[in-house]
């Protein structure tokens, strides 16, 4: 028989002090408003103040979390604007994007091709990729569903990709690389190393149709004045709620699933905020809108920067593009990364010497200032930048996070493959931005708008080794002195 023993108590001193520890202050002083309670229960003055706070936090994280689905939700609408309105239906910059329509900085180097594949309404579709191309598809909720082209299965051969339905139980027929999406809207990326014409071997059709594939139609989007970017108010959940409700529950996890039905935006239920319910969605947008843009542009993960005391950025932190590290989500990562940027793919996270490319940002000078449209900067590409096929900088509106819209030209760029770039006497090259050109530098000018701030992002195409072994960097913008 085993013996007894008395349970051990805390002295009276700890057991206040625990007490204390555990309850709440009959006042708080809060965001929201001053709270009252009475001994640990809320006083009904303070119960909807509460409730609103726990509404707008929510619609702060909704924002930060969901953005990827609706930056995907106003993608296509600004397609759908254009005429894209079928899969079969491809949207072409011809020849180059530029800064005409608002999209999240694309590059003005790049043809780029582009669709959104309906799986309800086509069920089985097929894409024929065309040969040495670089092509993606995501799911509505901005996740890696497949590559095709040289980074894909299909090794740059061209290939045919069945894309299958949610769910989907139906025939899986050979010769086709084949990928189940978990939901039914799908956006597809095109970039063909061979220009238009090479683009324009696409084909996206339905399977039923195999034996005889119906016509694609190529539209040139180029000059189309779209916007395709999502809302930084109360609009914003509207957007959300459009992906909500076309798609299955299951394809969401049911974390972010349970912070929208928080809200009210719930599959098969109308979502009809009422008016004062409307104005908290909205200031919560507007309150993550503005952390997205501390995340983008002054990032406290000290993995966020190339270098150390330094301000150029990686969109891309912790190397994943599912953004996980340790077996975490990167919450910051992923928010980063989706409020100014498109297409997910692990060949974007995960750039190898002499293949893909590699990028670099910053809003900001030398002196740790925001780059000011009115003032006039260098910024220094030291000798032998390290691409294996070119390197490049475009300049964006800090606001849009588009190309930047200046009267001298609809391509704020410049690149290595512009054949009038001075470079100086030790290979390196001087880029100068600002609202005028130096004398006899305007081959090596980007014109910036007074009133505006801007951000750069320097692309590597084929980086090479001193670019990941850090004895190749960028130095930081000067400002220069008004004359």
């Amino acid at each position: 028989m085993g013996t007894e023993q008395a349970a051990k108590s805390m002295s009276a001193e700890e057991l206040a002090a625990a007490i204390e520890r555990l309850s709440t202050p009959a006042e708080l002083d809060t965001p929201f408003g001053r709270i009252e309670l009475f001994d640990g229960v809320p006083r009904p003055s303070s119960v909807a103040t509460l409730y609103d706070g726990l509404d707008l936090m929510r619609a702060a994280e909704a924002f930060l979390n969901a953005m990827p689905g609706a930056s995907l939700v106003a993608l296509r609408r600004g397609l759908r604007a254009a005429g894209l309105t079928s899969p079969e239906i491809i949207g072409v910059t011809d020849p180059r994007a530029n800064s005409g329509g608002i999209y999240l900085t694309p590059n003005t180097e790049t043809t780029y091709g582009t669709t959104f594949l309906d799986l309800r309404a086509w069920g089985p579709t097929v894409i024929e990729a065309p040969p040495q191309s670089l092509c993606v598809v995501d799911d509505f909720w901005f996740r890696y569903v497949a590559d095709m082209g040289i980074p894909g299965p299909d090794r740059g051969a061209g290939g045919k990709y069945l894309f299958l339905p949610p769910g989907y139980d139906g025939e899986r027929p050979e010769g086709y690389f084949t990928y189940e999406s978990p939901t039914y809207a799908n956006w597809v990326v095109l970039r063909a190393l061979g220009g238009v014409p090479a683009m324009k071997q696409t084909r996206i059709y339905p399977l039923s149709e195999a034996d005889a594939p119906r016509e694609n139609v190529f539209v040139n989007i180029a000059e189309a004045k779209i916007n395709t970017v999502h809302s930084n108010d109360a609009e914003f959940f509207r957007e959300i709620d459009e992906l909500v409700q076309e798609e299955p529950v299951e394809a969401l996890d049911v974390e972010r699933a349970g912070q929208l039905a928080a809200l009210g935006i719930v599959h098969g239920r109308p979502f009809a905020p009422d008016a004062h319910r409307l104005a908290i969605l909205d200031q919560g947008a507007k309150l993550g809108a503005a952390i997205s843009r501390a995340l983008v542009f002054a990032p406290r993960d000290p993995a966020a920067f190339f270098w150390e005391g330094n301000s150029w950025k990686n969109a891309f932190v912790g190397g994943s593009h599912e953004f996980l590290r340790d077996g975490a989500r990167l919450l910051d990562a992923r928010t980063q990364f989706h409020y100014f940027a498109t297409v997910i793919t692990p060949a974007m996270s995960h750039a190898q010497v002499g293949a893909g490319s590699a990028y670099a940002y910053t809003a900001e000078d030398g002196e740790g200032h925001v780059l000011d449209g009115g003032a006039t900067y260098s910024l220094r590409i030291p000798a032998d930048p390290p691409a294996k096929n070119f390197w490049s900088v475009d300049v964006y509106d800090t606001q849009t996070r588009s190309l930047l819209q200046v009267p001298s030209t609809p391509y704020p760029a410049l690149s290595s493959l512009d054949g009038t770039l001075q470079a100086e006497d030790d290979g390196s090259f001087v880029l100068w931005f600002g609202p005028r050109a130096p004398e006899g530098r305007e081959s090596n000018w980007v014109e910036t708008l007074p009133g505006k701030s801007w951000f750069p992002i320097l692309r590597l195409y084929g980086p090479l080794e001193p670019w990941f072994d850090g004895s190749w960097r960028l130095p930081e913008f000067e400002k220069q002195a008004r004359a």
